[in-house]
């Protein structure tokens, strides 16, 4: 699987909030970096390694916000990285444009970091 491909199947499962479908993405020690990790959990200072901190963290995102949808903005991909961007759509709150990278290797995302304001 190409790197765009996981970025796409990566777009659409967390969209549907198909949690095992977007963990099969990842490496089995993959790191996450994201201010919201931060802010929501600052002894983490942001970070997070492998599925089981992965699947926390977002199985409490679809649980806080059932309605939030990312939107594709644009995807620029090589051989091991894909640049995304996407905005954060939640109804009653302001949108947030995204922008997040995947690092990937061996078809499996290996670390993802979010930058937004």
């Amino acid at each position: 699987m190409n790197t765009e491909t996981i970025a796409k199947e990566w777009l659409a499962a967390f969209n549907n909030k198909d949690l095992e479908a977007l963990l099969k993405l990842y490496n089995e020690q993959a790191v996450h970096f994201s201010p919201k990790l931060k802010i929501r959990h600052p002894e983490t200072n942001g970070f997070i390694k492998g599925k089981a901190e992965l699947r926390n963290w977002w199985q409490d995102a679809f649980n806080r916000l059932p309605q939030l949808e990312y939107r594709e903005q644009t995807l620029t991909a090589n051989e091991c990285r894909v640049f995304m961007e996407y905005t954060r759509i939640v109804p009653g709150e302001d949108s947030i444009n995204v922008a997040e990278v995947l690092e990937i290797k061996d078809g499996l995302i290996i670390a993802s970091r979010v930058y937004h304001g």
